[in-house]
């Protein structure tokens, strides 16, 4: 499978699959998440990548276009250098004006959240096939949140739901990620 059919299985399976993201099914389904694949293999050639992306998702109406997936097979496998690229992504947004219109989520096959350990199953909710960055309209998040019944115990949720889930479908699910296995 190439990148794209490899994200496009994650989302499928996990984040929709599992019900992960609340507020992903209506934009997926209605055809308004755009997957790309960065062929960059520089962070100075991904930076051109995101910003090019962030301009698409800045001209096309959200009823064409919602979100973005920028895949990035190339550069930033190590989550370190991972997370320290997530600054200079934000700095992006704020050299071009996009702070507060666009904000940009984080998943990488190696995600850790603070303060757990790299098998913590609570990481699987943000771990992805390749690194990613997913570019989101601010007005899309507040609007989801706000008709959300309890947008807070939506990573209860999605903890409950994998401590749920049996060895096995955590494979079926997860199994080509790193660190994956519980």
């Amino acid at each position: 499978m190439n990148e794209t059919a490899l994200v496009r299985n994650w989302l499928e399976q996990a984040v929709l699959g599992l019900g992960l993201c609340p507020f992903a099914g209506e934009p997926w389904h209605a055809g308004r998440v755009r997957l790309t694949v960065s062929t960059a293999t520089s962070e100075q050639v991904l930076l051109e990548d995101l910003r090019s992306e962030l301009t698409i998702l800045e001209e096309t109406s959200p009823k064409d276009l919602e979100t973005t997936l920028l895949i990035v097979p190339n550069v930033l496998r190590n989550f370190s250098d991972y997370n320290q690229f997530l600054d200079l992504a934000d700095s992006l947004l704020e050299e071009h004006d996009w702070s507060g219109h666009f904000q940009i989520a984080s998943f990488h096959p190696d995600y850790q959240f603070a303060d757990t350990q790299p098998d913590d199953l609570e990481n699987l909710t943000n771990r992805s096939p390749f690194p990613l960055l997913h570019l989101l309209r601010e007005s899309t998040i507040t609007r989801a949140v706000a008709e959300h019944p309890d947008p807070a115990q939506i990573p209860v949720n999605n903890i409950a739901t994998l401590r749920g889930l049996s060895k096995e479908r955590l494979q079926e699910v997860f199994g080509s990620h790193p660190r994956s296995d519980p």
